[in-house]
């Protein structure tokens, strides 16, 4: 897997299609990445010792790395390689 944490990625795919961040999380054997702000679902949780009141809570979920490309930063564009003529 070529993407690691703290690269800006932009997705291809989904329902965030377009839009870009930085990944937070890599999951190596799921062949998947957490992106900060991406693929936000809404989990309910008990409460338990950590969480006292329970509820309803945002989070982000794992999207496959096939779905993400890496962005360049300082240009903020698409990295692919010039084909040679």
């Amino acid at each position: 897997m070529k993407i690691k944490v703290g690269d800006n990625v932009k997705i291809l795919a989904g329902k965030d299609k377009g839009k870009t961040g930085m990944v937070t999380k890599t999951l190596k054997k799921e062949n998947k990445v957490v992106v900060e702000g991406i693929n936000v679902v809404k989990k309910h949780m008990k409460p338990n010792g950590q969480n006292q009141t329970g509820g309803i809570i945002e989070m982000n979920a794992p999207i496959h790395v096939s779905n993400v490309k890496k962005v360049e930063e300082t240009t903020k564009k698409d990295t692919k390689k010039a084909k040679k003529d």
